[in-house]
């Protein structure tokens, strides 16, 4: 048997979780001993195969028939080497491989059945051989040792005394061995269970990212196997000694596989370095054993490093030494550990070829005892040589070797140890020869040690466990089994007690015959009972145990010096006897029970009637007794610690707020000193000695007017109130038009904007109580908010206010109310009622208003004539026809000449101007007409909301920041002080005009023309404008539309004395005109003006459509309270697809068909099967954002089944059931580079108990549901909800629905696969809101949002057909007609002008009368200016040659940062409210136009001055505005949504600021709204599509139904598969553009994500679609294009 090889298996094992999750493949493959493994990063290399002597294959489970089982390995590789045992070799079996690659689990096992390793098998294997053994000459002995390697250290697994390391000797004749390393014989396999148990416990073990349970440690199971064998003949009695050694090896690993840190690498750097030092002397072995170096000498190069490692030096007899030796190399299958597995592989391979000379151990000890006793003697003749003899003696008296005990020779040998060492120290050698005599003396003990000897020392070290255990508080029991915790029956004990109940005796302390000491750890004696804690003193106290005589044990407390010990509640400072049950607290924290079993049974035999007592003594008591006990002291101690923490709060705050006091002087005086040094920067001439507070800020005329232009601007500001007023009282304009078409009254209700300006002043029952009052104090115009009442019977139009509506609003109900009761028949005779009766009808008038005209009378300060063609102009600046008015002066006594019949004519009426009531009246009514010299300009007359205009070339800075007047041409020619005119000239013209005197004048209504004929008695009146109560009339005159224009001939002869007032009217004001007419035609066409159909409950001229539904409530979520949104951070459009997928036969989900016939966007019904699985499938789409991430779906419900569109919100839904979320996650459509995230939900529709959802749907009946997904967010407070109807109808089970002629005819070709068209869309719009901060009350007010009261359903609303009330857009409308309004005024004022400066220019040619103060040339120039701009701050025209004024630095640096600080106001505090018009941007643009013009101010930068991109602005869109800007401005036009709000749509704020997303990230509130689809189709048809990331065209079908535009693959597709948000989106055109790209009717469309360019078919289709995109920019390009035909034409 000698020279035998290494036995070699390996074993691979199945996937481990780690694996698992990482989708692993198998790279092992085995065929019988051979074990091949394949590459995976080359697959195309030839595989490596190894020849080993078994090869083990348990990847798969048991029964696979080539399973290799715990059996299977132990009965090939265990039993053999058992047997070797047996005959008397020594034998080792180790397991090798990378860590968690099952090498714990071949040698170990586990405990459950059939899943033992190799030494618990072979121990038990062991013990049942002996055991059937029948030979009476044959005897065994088996002992045990068990160690670890743990960092290079050797640990005793056995042994608790043995905790430090233990040392590695090396003995000559016994080899390598490790001291005091602990055998305990064993004569069963359950003591080697436990000593093994209590061994695999105490190993060291960790967690690992490849292993959770890593050996980080090498383990050695020893067994000293010894079979004596009794000769009875010759009465000799042989010994064969086996040692088997079986070896558990820690894993090898890579460190970055591993995950290791810190301890764990270190832990790995040892394993690792032990296993090379292996892998090194298997090598080195393998070297010698191979062929070629077999029969050389041994060189130098052949030595084999076994020292480098302990690992290697134990296992050296193992390694090619006297051993029969068995290695298993444990595989990991995966490819991930493709470098490891193939390491191990080639280690085995090297294994496999060492050769151990392995000889059976026969009679050793006699041998051995005889060759040790020779060294003995050779030792003790060489210290007898060296003169030490007596040292030899000393040394075995001092280690108990002498027989003498006796007093004197102890303290002989005493007296003579400290000669010992000085003559040690000087003999050379000496030392080390007595410790190898000791060490050869200490082996020949164990050696001679007999097996009884050797049981006993083993239950001599488990008492010491068990002793040791005792001391911590655990004890064993006495059958030896499990630990725990037990009370003892006769000794006294301690139990501890806990707050915890769970807790509470769980630690058991013995007091012990004697003294029992308790203290700390780190006490100068050692402390029986340990404890902790800052008041547990290093010696706390000590129980004192004694035995009386009768045997009664009396246990007394003492207590140590200054230490805290209460018994009962009672301080103890002596000893005192404690008695059972008796509380101990030692310090603050450790409470005990002293228990003493004796004593309570003796108590309970002499009061055996005793109660128990009532409250249980657990911790609890023990403090209540403490309070009590020591209540007075604590009392106090509480009461004067609260009294110190008052008195250092006290002056702790006193001495804050002296710091904060004197901080902040020091910062007054910081800010005083920096004031005073920006006031001698900016105002270097100031008197520097002046300090009064109200001369250090000086502010300049000019700056002055621009702080109180931007003060009125904003407190004026109506915006914001007007649109609150419209989504307020929405609900009541709907509810009134539902009951007027239920009553069938030909009445209908729509919102109006009223402003009071010269063309439409407001009524005074439209006026508020308070408005005369206002009227003083306001600057602007006052804008109110009435319904437009149409009473198309009597073909009328009144004006309510919101109060008067609310009041007919009430009769109206009661109107309805009694309409059940009533016949129909006396319903319809109440139409006729147009009386007071009927709250649905006002009283109108026979004459209506047709419009207002102006005559200004300035040609009366120079008495000439003229003829004025003015236009009359209706309250919605619609222009209705013209008059021809005369005005001339004459003398007094000038008689009227006669006209004839055909003219009427009217005495002279005398007219007294009070000064007095005429500066009344321009104080108060000056902002109706804007002819306040110090008040409004003409451009803040014009200003609804704040959103002032300008005219075609806008005014300069100077006019809007100095609110001049809107200058008359009057004024240049007469009105300017400063004018370069001779002194004196101005009393020259005004001769005729002498105060006092009397002037009179004539008015003359000649004709009117191009009236409509639907007005047929038409007649004028006028009067002054500060007198209405004196008004001139005309006779009224039948109109036909036809022929000649209407003679009126009526004239009017006025006398006036002439006042200063009347100067100053003549100069500036006009005389105003009405004309009124019978309205004799039906007012209204069949389309009302709310481009909307009439309100006809009998015909639908739009499908209908489905309420917007709230959220189903959340089942499985708490309830949410939605925190107070503060200023909104981004919003994004949202698509989301929406899907119910059917079980088909094959196993697979497929949509189910939706029909889309019913022709509006976002709608479907889902044709369903009834009783079969399905599943929704949800998609959300929308562009990529920073701030949008979509965490995970908490939850998806599904509730309000029912089968009518509207749903009883109010009502509990008990069938309210939430579906199993399946799948969800981000998907990667290819070719599309927007964001979709998809959830997929299990859905059981008969989990409802709903007989709608269980049965087939009857015919011509739908069903609905809402369905609610709850979302969760990233940086987001709680779950965004999507909530969606759906309707659906349910077929049997069996139907074969017609999906491909469904879907023939609702596509029209099959050409789009069917899935894509299976789905109904939704459109939402997700807003994510920061959150609100406390704020002062005004913050609060602002950040308001006032509920839009249109989408709240009413009664009756299903038939108003599409109706819905005007929203913002009809703020936009109506900013637009007081635009037209403005522009007509001025057209007026200009004409005037120019018809008199022709008439003076023609006097002066004639020479009768030099009337110009200066040249035609000067004239001309002036005119041209005034056409082009209003005066300058100084009234003198721009046209000058003089230079303008040139602002100063100061005020360019105020100018600018009052405009920086408006538009950052404006962009931070409102950009969370749906506003699209700032009050400011008019004004800012204004200002921008003019500063960039001002040669002096290059610094300014269209990025500083131009208004907010956030939102859109009328004046970058209007007019000509975009030919008169510089050239560096942007020719882009944007403009506001022009249709009416559809179903409550809120306007879109624009997209976020780029300055807010460099916001560092906070958390955010996410609302989700539903958008409704416009009914309204602006336009539809074919464009052509081009985006930067593609390559050509694309072609796409468009619908346009604002403010979306929804894109589809073709006319025939049903299902949107795109949207555009034109309120967040610029549409820019640009000829330049076109030349550049060659590429003619194309315009491109910017959002904040994309931009896309698009190409129509011809240029009239390019300009239809501008005009549905952006009416404002189409409207621009068509007049920019007219005029340039025009200019052509010229040319």
């Amino acid at each position: 048997m000698a020279g035998a090889s290494v036995k070699v298996a390996v074993r691979v094992r199945p996937f481990n979780s780690r694996e698992m999750s990482r989708e692993s493949k198998c790279i092992i493959q085995m065929s019988g001993s051979t074990t091949t493994i394949l590459n995976p990063k080359q697959p195309k290399e030839t595989p490596k195969s190894f020849s080993f002597d078994y090869s083990y294959w348990s990847h798969t489970t048991p029964a696979d028939i080539n399973y290799a089982s715990q059996k299977q390995v132990y009965r090939d590789i265990g039993e053999e080497m058992l047997q070797h045992a047996f005959e008397g070799y020594n034998v080792c079996i180790f397991a090798y491989g990378q860590t968690g690659a099952g090498k714990s689990y071949t040698m170990m096992g586990k405990q459950e059945k059939d899943q033992q390793g190799i030494i618990p098998q072979l121990c038990e294997d062991l013990f049942s051989r002996i055991n059937d053994t029948t030979n009476d000459n044959m005897s065994y002995s088996v002992e045990v040792s068990y160690m670890e390697i743990y960092c290079e250290r050797v640990r005793d697994l056995l042994n608790p005394k043995n905790k430090g390391n233990l040392r590695v000797r090396e003995h000559p004749l016994m080899g390598p061995y490790v001291e005091d390393l602990s055998k305990l014989a064993v004569t069963s396999y359950n003591d080697i269970q436990d000593l093994m148990d209590s061994g695999n416990k105490a190993r060291t073990v960790a967690a690992t990212n490849m292993n959770e349970t890593s050996s980080r440690s090498h383990a050695v199971f020893n067994i000293i196997f010894t079979q004596k064998r009794h000769d009875a003949e010759t009465d000799i009695t042989t010994e064969k000694v086996s040692k088997i050694s079986l070896v558990d090896l820690a894993g090898s690993e890579r460190a970055d596989s591993t995950g290791a840190k810190g301890t764990r690498l270190k832990e790995g750097a040892n394993i690792n370095k032990s296993l090379t030092t292996l892998g090194k002397v298997i090598s080195a072995l393998a070297e010698m054993d191979s062929g070629p170096n077999k029969n050389k000498k041994k060189k130098k190069t052949d030595f084999i490093p076994y020292r480098d490692s302990v690992l290697t030096w134990l296992l050296r007899e193992n390694l090619g030494g006297n051993s029969r030796t068995a290695m298993v190399a444990a595989l990991s299958p995966a490819d991930i550990n493709y470098d490891e597995t193939l390491s191990t592989l080639r280690y085995a391979d090297r294994a496999k070829q060492i050769r151990c000379n392995a000889v059976i151990n026969e009679d050793p000890n006699n041998k051995l005892i005889r060759e040790l006793k020779d060294e003995v003697a050779r030792l003790r003749d060489l210290l007898y040589a060296q003169g030490l003899g007596d040292i030899i003696d000393m040394t075995n008296a001092i280690a108990g070797i002498s027989p003498s005990s006796s007093l004197s020779a102890l303290s002989s040998r005493a007296a003579s140890v400290a000669s010992l060492h000085e003559r040690i120290m000087f003999a050379p050698g000496s030392e080390e020869a007595i410790e190898r005599l000791k060490e050869t003396e200490k082996i020949i003990a164990e050696l001679n040690e007999t097996w009884e000897e050797k049981l006993r020392r083993t239950e001599a070290i488990r008492m010491e466990r068990e002793a040791l255990l005792a001391e911590m508080g655990v004890a064993m029991r006495e059958d030896g089994g499990t630990l725990g915790v037990f009370s003892p029956k006769k000794t006294p004990h301690l139990v501890n007690l806990n707050e915890d109940p769970l807790m509470s005796e769980c630690l058991l302390y013995y007091i012990k015959d004697g003294i029992t000491r308790v203290g700390r750890e780190d006490a100068e004696k050692r402390q029986d009972i340990v404890l902790s804690g800052h008041f547990i003193k290093e010696e706390h106290c000590l129980f004192r145990s004694d035995t009386k005589t009768g045997g009664e044990v009396i246990v007394t407390l003492e207590p140590c010096e200054g230490a805290d010990t209460y018994v009962n509640g009672k301080k103890v400072t002596e000893p005192s006897i404690l008695r059972s049950g008796n509380r101990i607290i030692m310090g603050k924290s450790h409470v005990f029970r002293f228990n003493h079993p004796e004593q309570a049974r003796q108590e309970r035999e002499r009061t055996p009637c005793a109660e128990t007592p009532a409250e249980p003594v657990d911790w609890a008591f023990a403090q209540r007794e403490l309070l009590e006990k020591q209540g007075i002291d604590m009392k106090q101690e509480m009461e004067q610690r609260l009294q110190e923490l008052e008195d250092q709060y006290r002056k702790e705050r006193e001495e804050a707020n002296y710091l904060l006091e004197q901080q902040r002087l020091d910062y007054e005086s910081k800010l005083e000193a920096l004031q005073k040094q920006m006031d001698s920067r900016y105002y270097p001439e100031a008197n520097e000695e002046e300090e009064e507070p109200e001369d250090e800020v000086q502010w300049t005329e000019r700056e002055f007017e621009l702080a109180l232009w931007a003060f009125r601007k904003w407190k004026w500001y109506q915006f914001t109130s007007l649109r609150d007023l419209l989504w307020g009282n929405a609900i009541f304009l709907k509810e009134a038009n539902a009951i007027s078409v239920e009553l069938k009254k030909k009445v209908q209700f729509q919102f109006v904007l009223l402003t009071d300006t010269l063309y439409s002043p407001l009524p005074p029952d439209l006026l508020p109580p308070d408005a005369a009052k206002d009227r003083e104090k306001r600057p602007f115009p006052r804008t109110i908010v009435a319904v437009e009442v149409q009473d198309q019977k009597n073909g009328a139009t009144h004006y309510w206010t919101l109060e008067k509506l609310r009041q007919r609003l009430d009769l109206m109900r009661e109107m309805y109310d009694r309409a059940a009761e009533v016949p129909s028949s006396v319903i319809e005779d109440c139409d006729n009622v147009v009386t007071g009766g009927d709250p649905f009808y006002d009283r109108f008038p026979w004459f209506r208003l047709v419009g207002r005209a102006f005559v200004y009378l300035s040609n009366l300060l120079y008495p000439v004539p003229l003829v004025h063609r003015v236009a009359i102009v209706s309250e919605k600046g619609e222009v209705k026809g013209f008059l021809r008015v005369a005005v001339q002066a004459i003398s007094a006594d000038e008689e009227a000449p006669d006209y004839g019949s055909g003219v009427r004519q009217s005495g002279t009426a005398k007219i007294s101007f009070d000064d007095q009531h005429f500066e009344k009246f321009q104080s108060e009514s000056c902002p109706a007409v804007g002819m306040s010299r110090s008040g409004t300009s003409q451009e803040e007359l014009r200003i609804v909301e704040g959103q002032g205009q300008v005219s075609d070339v806008g005014p300069s800075a100077d006019e809007v920041n100095n609110n001049t007047c809107a200058v008359t041409p009057e004024d240049l020619l007469l009105d300017s002080p400063e004018k370069p005119a001779p002194d004196g000239q101005l009393e020259t013209a005004l001769d005729h005009l002498k105060l006092g005197s009397i002037f009179t004048f004539r008015v003359t209504v000649l004709q009117a023309s191009s009236i409509s004929a639907e007005y047929a008695d038409i007649f004028c009146q006028f009067n002054f404008i500060h007198r209405h109560d004196e008004a001139f009339s005309t006779e009224p005159l039948k109109n036909t539309g036809r022929g000649p224009p209407l003679g009126f001939y009526h004239v009017q002869n006025i006398a006036v004395e002439v006042t200063k007032s009347f100067i100053e009217y003549i100069k500036s004001q006009p005389i105003v005109f009405e004309v009124f007419g019978h309205y004799q035609q039906h007012p209204f066409p069949p389309l009302c003006k709310d481009v909307l159909s009439p309100l006809r409950p009998s015909r639908r001229h739009f499908p209908r459509v489905m309420p917007l539904s709230k959220p189903v409530p959340a089942t499985k979520l708490s309830t949410m309270t939605r925190p107070s949104a503060g200023p909104c951070q981004c919003k994004y459009d949202l698509m989301v697809f929406f899907e119910i997928c059917e079980l088909e036969a094959n196993g697979d989900y497929i949509p189910a068909v939706v029909d889309h016939r019913g022709g509006m966007p976002c709608h479907g019904t889902f044709l369903l099967h009834q009783g079969i699985q399905r599943r929704i499938t949800v998609t959300l789409v929308h562009e990529t954002g920073s701030l949008i991430r979509w965490k995970e779906v908490r939850e998806l419900v599904v509730g309000r089944i029912r089968n009518t569109p509207e749903a009883d919100e109010s009502l509990i839904d008990p069938n309210i059931l939430s579906l199993n979320i399946l799948s969800s996650g981000y998907i990667n459509p290819s070719q599309d580079d927007r964001t979709f995230y998809q959830f997929e939900t299990a859905w059981d529709s008969s989990m409802h108990n709903s007989l709608l959802l269980n049965r087939v749907t009857p015919y011509r009946e739908k069903i609905y549901i809402t369905l609610s997904a709850y979302i969760e967010m990233e940086n987001c407070t709680q779950p965004a909800v999507i909530t969606k109807d759906f309707c659906m109808v349910f077929y049997s089970r069996d139907a074969k629905l017609p999906a491909s002629r469904s879907i023939r005819n609702l596509f029209g070709s099959g050409s789009l696969r069917a899935s894509e068209s299976n789905r109904v869309t939704g459109v939402y719009e997700l807003s994510l809101c920061r959150m609100a901060d406390a704020g002062s009350p005004g913050m609060q007010r602002r950040r308001r949002r006032v509920l839009d009261t249109s989408v709240a359903y009413v009664r009756g609303e299903e038939n108003l057909a599409g109706w819905r009330p005007r929203s913002d857009s009809l703020i936009l409308d109506h900013q637009w007609e007081l635009e037209k309004l403005s522009l007509l005024q001025e057209v007026e004022k200009t004409r005037h002008y120019l018809l008199l400066r022709e008439k003076l220019e023609m006097t002066q040619r004639l020479g009768l009368e030099t009337l110009s103060p200066c040249s035609s040339e000067d004239s001309e120039s002036r005119s041209t200016s005034c056409v082009s701009s209003p005066l300058s701050v100084d009234g003198a025209p721009e046209g000058r040659t003089s230079p303008p004024e040139t602002p100063s630095e100061r005020q360019k640096e105020l100018a600018v940062k009052c405009l920086r600080l408006l538009t950052h106001t404006f962009n931070r505090e409102y950009s969370h409210s749906h506003v699209c018009i700032s009050a400011s941007e008019s004004k800012l643009s204004e200002m921008s136009m003019t500063l960039m013009r001002d040669p002096s101010m290059p610094a300014l930068g269209v990025t500083t001055l131009t208004p907010s991109s956030t939102c859109p602005s009328l004046v970058e869109g209007r007019y000509n505005a975009v030919e008169v800007r510089p050239p560096q401005v942007s020719s882009r036009v944007e403009s506001p949504d022009l249709e009416p709000a559809v179903e409550g749509e809120q306007k879109k704020s624009p997209s976020r600021c780029p300055e807010e997303e460099k916001e560092p990230q906070r958390l955010l509130v996410p609302d989700i709204q539903e958008i409704r689809v416009s009914p309204i189709v602006s336009k539809k048809g074919y464009l052509q599509f081009m985006e930067p990331h593609t390559n050509g065209w694309v072609k796409r079908f468009v619908v346009v139904r604002r403010p979306y535009v929804y894109i589809y693959n073709s006319d025939k597709d049903a299902v949107e598969r795109a949207i555009l948000n034109l309120s967040k989106a610029q549409v820019e055109y640009s000829e330049d553009q076109q030349a550049m790209l060659k590429t003619p009717n194309t315009f491109a469309v910017c959002t904040e994500h994309r931009g896309i360019l698009l190409q129509a078919s011809s240029d009239k289709d390019m300009h239809d679609w501008l005009y549905a995109f952006n009416p404002l920019l189409a409207g621009s390009i068509r007049s920019k294009l007219s005029r340039r035909r025009t200019a052509q034409m010229r040319i």
